[in-house]
């Protein structure tokens, strides 16, 4: 396996402080606003954006986070059976708006199912989605970021991940290539 890193820890950092400011654009207060991260990733960019945010508004910003483990397509289809992990939306999101929030947005099927799971908890006035990550040439459904960290172009067999320094030790984007595609 190849390794490239497509940011480093600086532009990380740079790239989720352009995201709050893009955010708070749109968003002002964020009074009328709440960050949703999708299990398991998207919590850690939530986690991150909030602390910044926070920072920068000087009051706080209300996140929760979304397991949507029961809602995938494919969850029936795989042979060890998926753990869920723990939803946490202490807050009423009707009438509220929304921006779902994730690490890598490849197909666009994480997305889906993020929107059926978040709809048992209310109807918001609208949904935006912020994906740190946007791999753009692989959807099977129409959905696109409204707020992207950045976008990479990369072949089905790669793999993206987003790394953070809380728990692999360094905040770095990695593009993972088969070696047999390298040559």
């Amino acid at each position: 396996m190849e390794t490239q890193v497509i940011l480093n820890s600086r532009h990380f950092d740079l790239t989720l402080k352009r995201l709050c400011h893009q955010l708070i654009e749109n968003h002002g207060d964020f009074s009328g606003t709440v960050l949703i991260g999708l299990q398991p990733r998207g919590v850690n960019v939530v986690t991150r954006l909030k602390l910044l945010l926070e920072e920068i508004l000087d009051k706080p910003v209300q996140c929760g986070s979304l397991d949507i483990t029961f809602y995938r397509d494919d969850f029936r289809r795989r042979e060890r059976p998926l753990i869920p992990s723990a939803t946490n939306i202490d807050f009423v999101i009707e009438k509220k708006k929304v921006v779902l929030v994730d690490d890598v947005l490849f197909t666009g099927r994480t997305i889906r199912a993020g929107l059926d799971a978040m709809l048992a908890f209310g109807r918001p006035s609208g949904v935006e989605l912020l994906a740190f990550i946007d791999r753009r040439f692989k959807r099977e459904l129409p959905i696109q970021a409204d707020y992207v960290g950045k976008a990479v172009d990369t072949l089905s067999e790669e793999r993206v991940s987003v790394e953070w320094q809380e728990i692999e030790g360094e905040d770095k984007v990695v593009l993972f290539t088969p070696n047999k595609l390298n040559g």
